[in-house]
């Protein structure tokens, strides 16, 4: 498998604020004008056009049509993050896809197949039959500050290499992906997208990917979702290597129940509310632990819990097969099981 040429910047390198006071006195000794400062801009802008932009292609995707003949196309964004022609998109771009193809920003037309998808955080990694490419870099999203400069590059409604500008305006947002997972840490930015925008990159001042545009909210104003480059380069080498990303599966349906004061405080419980067990998966491995229906998770390994999506959390990084602990309230009694995760086995890409 060829090396992934693909570099995670620890820092973003925002400069420090400074009062409105001291900068217009700075403006005036240095006899920079708005005009100025505009250009200063502009350039920024088109150099991370320039540096980023060749990198951007736009993915066309045929969808067979179910009993009919001929397929539905649809089209998106991506961004060649190798040069040996891996492209990271999202996933709702590729998904259900029999025919892949890419456009660069030099027009050339090349045939792509799906390496791999995560439908929980909305990522795909495609490969185009072609090398040398040029490629992005990733900058670090942890490193992030409300108010930078955002800069989106894409292909909306099919006009390729469209540019688009704005801030970041929150950051550690979060929703649900289509299978109902949590999406966390999700960037919420200014610069205008429209469909076609999806799975195109986000990126800062100095020309690094620090996000993957995945979705807007429709009728809003500049309401624009990106998934952060930290998500992006933690699932890109899983997909590469193994066409997933593997998490743990305990084989359980669960709801968040709340707790009644008197059984906190006699437990000692550092949470109000637990992870009611509504049903157990027959053969599965919290059947096999001997988890009940009406069980109430407080804790897993340790760490309290009180959704699913804390679950979730902990199974994301927990080691496939490794034994946990479970803390459990059953009949008012604290008592603990071990339980040995699965992978949760989703539909395998080929090709």
């Amino acid at each position: 498998m060829d090396k992934i040429n693909c570099k995670l910047f620890q820092q973003v390198g925002d400069s420090q604020p400074v009062s409105r006071a001291h900068q217009s006195s700075a403006t005036l000794d240095t006899g920079e004008s708005d005009a100025d400062l505009l250009d200063a801009y502009s350039r920024a802008v088109i150099q991370v056009v320039h540096s980023v932009g060749p990198a951007v292609v736009s993915v066309v995707v045929g969808k067979s049509l179910q009993g009919r003949r001929g397929e539905r196309i649809g089209a998106g964004s991506g961004v060649v993050v190798a040069p040996e022609g891996y492209i990271m998109t999202n996933n709702h771009v590729v998904q259900g896809a029999g025919r892949i193809e890419v456009r660069t920003s030099d027009g050339a037309t090349l045939p792509a197949r799906l390496v791999g998808a995560d439908p929980v955080t909305d990522l795909a990694v495609l490969r185009a039959d072609a090398t040398g490419l040029a490629y992005a870099s990733f900058g670090d999203s942890g490193s992030l500050s409300v108010g930078q400069l955002a800069i989106a590059i894409g292909n909306p409604l099919g006009f390729d290499s469209t540019v688009s500008t704005g801030v970041l305006s929150a950051l550690g947002r979060s929703f649900r992906s289509r299978d109902g997972r949590l999406i966390e840490n999700i960037i919420q930015h200014t610069a205008p997208l429209n469909p076609g925008n999806s799975g195109g990159p986000l990126v800062d001042s100095r020309g690094r990917v620090i996000g993957i545009n995945t979705a807007i909210i429709p009728m809003a104003q500049s309401i624009c979702f990106a998934i952060p480059s930290n998500t992006a380069t933690w699932v890109l080498p899983q997909l590469v290597a193994d066409g997933r990303v593997r998490r743990g599966y305990l084989g359980i349906a669960g709801q968040s129940r709340p707790l009644p004061r008197p059984l906190i405080t006699a437990l000692g419980l550092t949470k109000n509310q637990a992870v009611e067990v509504v049903s157990v998966n027959r053969a599965g491995p919290a059947d096999r632990a001997g988890l009940r229906p009406g069980d109430l998770i407080v804790a897993i390994n340790g760490t309290s819990v009180g959704c699913v999506d804390e679950l979730h959390r902990f199974l994301a990084t927990w080691p496939i097969e490794k034994p946990a602990t479970l803390t459990v309230i059953r009949g008012g009694q604290q008592i603990t099981l071990s339980i040995i995760p699965v992978e949760a086995i989703a539909c395998p890409v080929t090709g």
